[in-house]
């Protein structure tokens, strides 16, 4: 019996703890969330899972969800990043604590809002004798901190004084010395299997500009310091983290711990990773500063922006994350199954038209030179309630060139010389001639069509096997048509193989050389004029499309968000014989 005949919702395990919790009377029973981006990039589908799992926890426990940038690295963080962000988590659906229609960072979060308090905490951990400034240069700290395999060695400076150490972080803070010349370095245990553990980093000198705080500090918190002290600052309950945290849970529990203040549960889960992309941020920057893509918004990238210019919708991506669940074991999930919730969305959802994106010619001979007729086409057959429109019909007509064979095989059901097909919502034609041009390609085709037809049935009961769309010449818009497909040609691109370097090959290498294929002479029809950017349609029998915002009046642009075909049904329906 599923939870759709009555059967409770099967619980995650995160779902579990905070039951528990609340059952025992943890926290008073209160559930508080948060998101906490870095404003260094754009977020992808990866991040989707992690807002919507955090906002989804606070809002059936009836808790808060707090959105905080972890804003601790000024040298890689811009505004610009930090409005895309915000952007995009309002286009998922998310909703967190303060959030207003009118000001779009209203009760956004910031941890350079908690930079005075943090460094008050570093200091109270300095005359406790549990943090010490560090001479030691990047390399020397690297080197003395030991292997998985092997214990660290103590810094030479680890024993300083708690007086000596204070006063070097306050001169620290004030700007005296050069960026890399001293670290602030908790004392826990330089022995510890832990590396996480060994005397980490909390603070280093950077003397450059933050896009808040301008040239007010020039000491900045490392993030695992940060992190833990804005989370208790914000009475987070509940701190979900991807799966790569667990090691460093240790080091959250240590700090909170030392300084005796709130102290939030941290728990871990498997993080989303695609099949045929990249989801390291690092690389996903690389892709765009190389020009290997046009944008973080380039409709190959797994970004949110990406996938909204390419036509995804909220709702689609929200059952995605819903449909591959919460775990603890990291795997990779399907673009095939993120396809088709957009495809299931989309059927339901975006209006018919008809498009003609590789065209060929068509001539109905026996029809009125200067005749236009408007035929009734229906908007969407999944939605009653979505009506009609008008559709021209005139003399002269586009087809797909791959509706027409000369000598067709037996299967092939569509034009071909002396045949009848029926052109959607219009009339049967038959074709009486090929007209070629002097290299033999053909370029124009002549039919003829049955008046008695119109709407697409004939009086006298005859069938016809193909039904073809198509668009009237004189009425018809340009346009560009951009054909995207996965961004590499093969399921993981971060496995590499050992001798991959040696041939001089990375996790570029299999970066899908046709991932974007553009049609610059389209032709639509003249509805499809008032489809606004970020609009989705479907293009009858060729797939679901988004109009980009590089149209113009002169010419609208359109990029394929997903074909027809459902490539995930097919895979389900194997696996389940």
């Amino acid at each position: 019996m599923s939870a759709a005949d009555g059967e409770p919702k099967k619980l995650n395990f995160i779902e579990e703890i905070i039951e528990k919790d609340r059952q025992s009377g943890k926290w008073d029973g209160r559930v508080q969330t948060r998101f906490p981006p870095e404003p260094n990039g754009y977020l992808h589908i990866g991040h989707a899972k992690s807002v919507l799992l955090n906002h989804g926890l606070a809002d059936r426990y009836g808790g808060r969800f707090n959105l905080r940038f972890d804003d601790t690295n000024p040298v890689k963080e811009e505004d610009h990043y930090v409005h895309a962000i915000v952007n995009d988590i309002r286009w998922l659906g998310a909703r967190w604590e303060g959030m207003s229609g009118d000001d779009p960072l209203a009760g956004v979060l910031f941890a350079s809002d908690y930079f005075d308090r943090m460094y008050a905490w570093a200091e109270q951990l300095v005359e406790a004798g549990d943090a010490y400034v560090d001479d030691q240069t990047p390399e020397q700290i690297r080197e003395n901190r030991g292997t998985l395999r092997s214990p660290g060695k103590d810094s030479p400076f680890r024993d300083r004084s708690p007086d000596e150490n204070l006063d070097l972080l306050r001169r620290m803070k004030a700007g005296e010395f050069p960026d890399g010349s001293k670290v602030l370095r908790a004392r826990i245990d330089m022995q510890s299997p832990n590396l996480n553990l060994r005397d980490p980093i909390m603070y280093r000198i950077l003397h450059a500009a933050h896009h808040r705080t301008g040239d007010a500090w020039c000491l900045y918190p490392m993030y695992d310091w940060a992190h833990g002290l804005e989370d208790s600052i914000e009475g987070i309950t509940h701190s979900i983290c991807t799966l790569e945290f667990e090691n460093h849970r240790p080091l959250y529990d240590w700090f909170l711990e030392r300084l005796g203040i709130h102290h939030p549960q941290q728990i871990e889960f498997a993080r989303l990773s695609l099949s045929h992309t990249v989801m390291s941020k690092r690389k996903l920057r690389e892709l765009v500063e190389d020009g290997t893509v046009a944008g973080w918004d380039d409709p190959r990238m797994p970004t949110l922006a990406g996938l909204r210019r390419r036509g995804y919708t909220p709702e689609s991506i929200r059952e995605f994350c819903t449909r591959i669940g919460v775990a603890k074991f990291d795997g990779i999930s399907e673009m095939a199954l993120l396809e088709h919730c957009l495809r299931q969305h989309l059927n339901q959802v975006a209006p018919r038209f008809m498009a003609v994106l590789n065209p060929l010619k068509v001539v109905i001979t026996n029809y009125p030179d200067e005749q236009v007729e408007h035929l009734d086409a229906v908007n969407n057959p999944e939605d009653p309630s979505a009506g009609t429109r008008q559709v021209p019909f005139s003399k002269v007509l586009y087809i797909e060139r791959d509706d027409f064979m000369e000598d067709p095989p037996r299967k092939f059901f569509r034009l071909a010389p002396g045949r009848e097909v029926r052109l959607r919502y219009a009339y049967f034609v038959t074709c009486t001639d090929v007209i070629k041009d002097d290299a033999g390609n053909v370029i124009e085709l002549h039919c003829t069509y049955d008046p008695a037809t119109r709407g697409g049935d004939a009086p006298d009961g005859r069938k016809v096997k193909g039904t073809l769309h198509w668009v009237a010449a004189a009425q018809a818009l340009a346009a560009e048509v951009r054909l995207y497909e996965t961004l590499f040609t093969v399921e993981n691109p971060n496995k590499v193989a050992p001798d991959a370097a040696a041939r001089g090959e990375d996790w570029r290498f299999n970066l899908n050389p046709n991932s974007l294929k553009i049609l610059p002479q389209a032709w639509l029809e003249p509805a499809l004029e008032d489809v606004p950017v970020g609009g989705q349609v479907q293009f009858e029998r060729l797939g679901y499309f988004c109009c980009d915002a590089d149209s113009n009046d002169q010419r609208r642009v359109f990029n394929r968000a997903v074909t027809l075909k459902d490539a995930w049904a097919r895979i389900s329906k194997q696996v389940s014989k």
